[in-house]
């Protein structure tokens, strides 16, 4: 993963791992899923299933850039 999608993906990361561990500490059952839709303008929304909808746009890098 290159370092530029890492620095915009980092709160659709912090909430995933955020979810994880809430559903790691729900006495129950649980599930998360990740959908991504790709946008105009090298954008994704990344969207997180967990109860509630979570989204996000981010930046995405374009294909044959250098990372």
């Amino acid at each position: 993963m290159s370092k530029r999608t890492d620095i915009h993906a980092q709160p659709v990361k912090h909430k995933l791992l955020q979810l994880l561990d809430d559903v790691l500490l729900h006495d129950g059952f649980g599930d998360i899923r990740v959908e991504v839709k790709i946008l105009r303008r090298r954008q994704k929304e990344v969207i997180l299933h967990c109860g509630k909808q979570y989204r996000f746009i981010v930046d995405a890098p374009g294909q044959g850039e250098e990372e």
